[in-house]
């Protein structure tokens, strides 16, 4: 068990706390591409930040202060224009780099006078990948985002966001607890749908190791054995804070008591035909049953949040009673101890990637290799997150048929 000064130290993120520099190294996802073609300007708050997230009329993307400097007015209710956002309150222009670049009042009135060049706002860069837009939050210069073999893959592409009422380190917690799989996912759903059957194969071996990345972690059960792909590969729980098992699964600290659960999943798709995926759809997914009010337990992933959601709100880990699986819980906490210490003498945090020419296409451990086959046939509905779009499920559908040649070349997205 851990004490409760140790507790408080993995959980608390925001700007000055151990754990919060220690995530400030690293780019975080923190919206949809899609998303910002609906809208223009959005309140974000990461890290215990209050920022705004805007794309211009340039296409250049900004995230700033909440609050502008002049006045302290709520910029997300600013409006962008060809280069920047601009305070709704008095006017004044903020680009993406944090410089004013215009105060209409004061340049009429003092010309020469060059106040906004005297005045700037806290602003974080911004980058798009893999249909995400990804925010570094620490000192420059910036490490390089981490360009994944996975974000290549042939197939249909999603990304979905949810908010988690938890802190985040009990999510990513979950993402090296291999026994989990067997009860949480298996022998409850199989309760939860009423079934007699027998329960799900027990786990008999779980191995944990640490690569570039973060860790693998291996299992073997009772109907496998060391030659199965669940231990020769096995599964990356995804320094800092990810999960990757062929699709990416990011909780990102929103502050201390919530979680930005960011999913980025691909379906591989039948056929060999070229398939290029013009956008990646976005949505959000509802985590509470609006009938019951209580947390929808359908779904692999909201299952999962069921679990952490269990813990409170800010697990007390003084009162646990760690077991043998646990072992993978124990090496992840006591790496992120260890980097939160190195980042306080100054040193680059693990899985840092500063080579450009070694930031390509990097490659992660999956199960079935890089090119997985495709289900034998189409599934019927989205495994992972309740709540799916029609409109998301219908490009899917379109998607699937072109590949698998029952569909027209015009239904290709």
């Amino acid at each position: 068990m851990l004490s409760e000064e140790r507790n408080a130290l993995l959980c608390q993120t925001g700007p000055g706390t151990r754990m919060g520099e220690l995530l400030r190294r690293y780019w975080h996802p923190i919206e949809a591409v899609t998303e910002m073609e609906r809208r223009t300007v959005k309140a974000v708050r990461i890290l215990g930040e209050d920022l705004v997230l805007y794309r211009d009329k340039g296409g250049n993307y900004g995230l700033v202060d909440q609050h502008c400097p002049h006045r302290r007015a709520d910029l997300s209710y600013g409006f962008t224009e060809a280069c920047g956002l601009r305070c709704n309150y008095h006017g004044w222009l903020w680009d993406h780099e944090g410089r004013c670049l215009h105060q209409p009042y004061e340049e009429t009135r003092h010309p020469e006078g060059q106040f906004k060049d005297k005045v700037r706002i806290k602003a974080y860069p911004v980058q798009e990948k893999a249909g995400l837009l990804w925010a570094y939050f620490g000192p420059s210069p910036a490490p390089q985002l981490p360009d994944w073999d996975r974000y290549y893959a042939r197939g249909f592409k999603q990304i979905v966001t949810s908010e988690i009422p938890c802190n985040w380190f009990q999510c990513q917690e979950n993402s090296i607890d291999p026994v989990h799989f067997e009860w949480l996912h298996s022998n409850w759903s199989k309760v939860l749908r009423g079934e007699d059957g027998p329960r799900a194969p027990t786990h008999t071996r779980l191995g944990f190791d640490e690569f570039d990345y973060g860790f693998v972690y291996r299992r073997v059960r009772e109907d496998t054995t060391e030659e199965d792909e669940l231990w020769t590969t096995g599964r990356v729980c995804l320094w800092p804070n990810a999960l990757y098992t062929g699709h990416f699964e990011w909780r990102v600290p929103i502050d201390d008591e919530n979680t930005l659960s960011v999913l980025w999943y691909l379906t591989e798709l039948p056929g060999d035909a070229p398939y290029e995926q013009e956008r990646i759809p976005s949505w959000s997914a509802p985590i509470v049953d609006p009938d019951t009010g209580r947390w929808i337990n359908t779904h692999i992933l909201n299952q999962d949040f069921i679990a952490w959601l269990g813990q409170g709100v800010l697990a007390d880990r003084s009162k646990e009673h760690l077991g043998e699986s646990d072992r993978g819980i124990l090496m992840l906490r006591r790496r992120m101890l260890k980097e939160a210490e190195a980042v306080a003498a100054g040193k680059d945090p693990m899985a840092t990637i500063r080579d450009a020419d070694l930031n390509h296409r990097v490659h992660l451990p999956i199960v079935g290799g890089p090119a997985r086959p495709p289900a034998k046939s189409m599934p019927s509905r989205f495994p992972l997150l309740a709540g799916q779009p029609s409109e998301v499920w219908e490009e899917f559908e379109q998607a699937w048929r072109y590949c698998a040649g029952n569909a027209p070349a015009a239904a290709r997205l």
